[in-house]
């Protein structure tokens, strides 16, 4: 089984996928993570040098890549991933999908400790923060609920979830 999960960042995808990948014992793979080494710089680097089209073309590449190569995976992607080159399309029929939907106010607090690593929202001052999230998330929120499933964050245990997947 495949099992993606998407949501906005710092909702929890690497600390949840981690879990899985332990209690299916199934290989994990961050999405991010995987581009960095691939780049050999950090997603911040890549955004500011390269821009964000060339990181979404790479993403989505990797991202094929990793699901051609493993019948049985979890799959962290970033918080876009799902918005570009219907790779939400491309997840759904390659095995579950599961949107980690955490609240705003939630990602707020996660976010503002994270920010001088996220280059999405790297400049964006503390007090506007919030705003971005919210118009952010509903962008991206057509693609999100598009999803095999949908937790919100702050229910979710390991063995809720693997109760979940188990019957999806």
């Amino acid at each position: 089984m495949r099992i993606y999960l998407i949501g906005f960042m710092g909702s929890g995808k690497t600390f949840w996928g981690r879990q899985l990948s332990e209690h299916l014992n199934m290989p994990c793979f961050d999405l991010d993570a995987i581009i960095e080494a691939s780049e050999r710089k950090s997603v911040q680097q890549i955004f500011h040098e390269d821009g964000e089209e060339f990181f979404r073309t790479r993403e989505h590449e990797i991202l094929q890549a990793l699901t051609e190569e493993h019948e049985d995976v979890v799959l962290s992607t970033g918080g876009g991933t799902p918005c570009f080159f219907n790779n939400i399309d491309y997840m759904k029929q390659k095995g579950k999908v599961v949107w980690l939907n955490t609240g705003v106010d939630a990602l707020v607090q996660r976010l503002l400790k994270q920010k001088h690593s996220r280059p999405l929202i790297k400049n964006i001052p503390d007090a506007d923060l919030k705003a971005f999230i919210i118009k952010k998330l509903q962008d991206r929120k057509l693609y999100y609920e598009q999803a095999d499933i949908i937790l919100d964050e702050e229910t979710i245990t390991i063995d809720s979830l693997l109760k979940i997947l188990a019957h999806a």
